[in-house]
């Protein structure tokens, strides 16, 4: 891995590479952990916050242009800072289906799959990630995997707490 794709880039993409790389790891933590606690609430603002952060920063990069200095991506952007607040308010309504779907949904597509996107091919995470033959991709890859394994282990292992502690 090498950070000179990054390093060297404008601060726009500098914030926006750091902020999607926190969202990534607090959704992952917030979607895995019990829901309603107070906990689940500050790092769901947390989470909010660096998704728009994201969103924001990705407005002012224009390298892939194709409708003046803007493309579809720019579309995505807009739509996630919509969705962002409406979650927000589904949730501050109680309608957590609602709220569940739209941030579940966030974290997928505009997050977890255009994310996958920048690692085609030519593009800058690509060139970050595997410009060692790809030892540092596999790292990462391990490092994803132990994050995924550690939430599921922590998500069943509150429910079975409950389960022992409403039996008693």
């Amino acid at each position: 891995m090498i950070i000179e794709p990054i390093a060297l880039a404008s601060p726009a993409i500098r914030i926006h590479t750091l902020a999607a790389l926190l969202a990534l790891v607090l959704g992952t933590i917030v979607l895995f952990m019990p829901k309603g606690t107070h906990v689940h609430k500050l790092l769901g603002r947390v989470w909010l916050a660096t998704m728009a952060v994201t969103a924001l920063s990705s407005l002012l990069i224009t390298e892939a242009r194709m409708f003046g200095p803007f493309s579809w991506i720019h579309g995505l952007s807009v739509f996630t800072l919509i969705m962002l607040v409406y979650g927000l308010v589904q949730a501050r309504r109680g309608n957590i289906v609602a709220h569940r779907s739209t941030m579940i949904s966030l974290y997928a597509f505009a997050l977890v799959l255009t994310g996958a996107f920048t690692l085609l091919p030519g593009r800058r995470m690509n060139a970050v990630l595997f410009a060692d033959g790809g030892k540092s991709a596999a790292l990462f890859a391990l490092g994803v995997g132990v994050v995924l394994l550690l939430a599921f282990w922590a998500r069943y292992h509150h429910r079975s707490s409950r389960r022992l502690i409403r039996s008693r």
